[in-house]
């Protein structure tokens, strides 16, 4: 039986809207976003051919960085925190990490051994957290992590700034070109930042495995 026009309209006027509802991401989710498309235009600079190019590989992973440190910030500050942002914030930072590493295998930058450590250890933490989430535990990051964190960043930062200084003119050379030790400073800083971020990654995931080991003995 058909209803009447009138009936029609006063009830599709009535009825909820069909349309889709529109999705609003907060601000520190936008930050981890941003972070994976930073990620991507940085190792495009990073192998590109065009002037400068790895100065603006360190501008862009300067900027990833800083949006690492505000999205954790604000989401804790103004209560906004989500499950997309527990996933993804971390796999964000892992893939940066991880990816300026692995690229600066591809230019000579970084022994291809350091390389593997590092991601090993991310790989391996990362497999570990989702065994545990999988039995409904939570790992807390631990201070050995946060150093290593710190230490990898600054590794990869003064690994740009070694490659790109001479680009920044009588600037870049005073700061970073002046002689120390027999050459200039930014050259064996960046030697023992890699070989520290290296020790703090390998003992920092020894630690971690070693501490947790109970989630993976269970299931061997």
């Amino acid at each position: 039986m058909e209803l009447p026009i009138e009936t029609w309209r006063r009830r599709s006027q009535t009825s909820p809207s069909c349309e889709p509802a529109t999705l609003k991401m907060n601000l520190p989710n936008k930050l981890t976003i941003s972070r994976f498309l930073l990620t991507v235009a940085f190792l495009l600079a990073i192998f590109s051919d065009i002037r400068c190019h790895e100065t603006l590989a360190l501008a862009l992973f300067v900027a990833a960085s800083i949006t690492d440190y505000y999205d954790g910030m604000i989401a804790r500050r103004d209560k906004l925190i989500t499950n997309f942002g527990i996933l993804m914030d971390p796999l964000a930072d892992k893939i940066l990490v991880c990816s300026a590493f692995i690229a600066f295998i591809g230019r000579g930058w970084m022994p291809a051994w350091m390389v593997v450590i590092i991601v090993a250890r991310e790989l391996a933490i990362t497999g570990l957290r989702l065994l545990a989430a999988s039995k409904h535990v939570v790992l807390a990051a631990e201070r050995y992590g946060k150093h290593k964190t710190i230490s990898q960043i600054v590794a990869i930062i003064s690994v740009l700034v070694l490659v790109s200084y001479d680009q920044w003119g009588v600037v870049g050379k005073a700061i970073f070109g002046f002689s120390l030790f027999g050459g200039p400073w930014v050259v064996w800083f960046t030697a023992m930042s890699k070989w520290v971020t290296v020790a703090l990654t390998f003992v920092s995931g020894w630690l971690y495995l070693w501490r947790n080991r109970h989630l993976y003995l269970q299931e061997m």
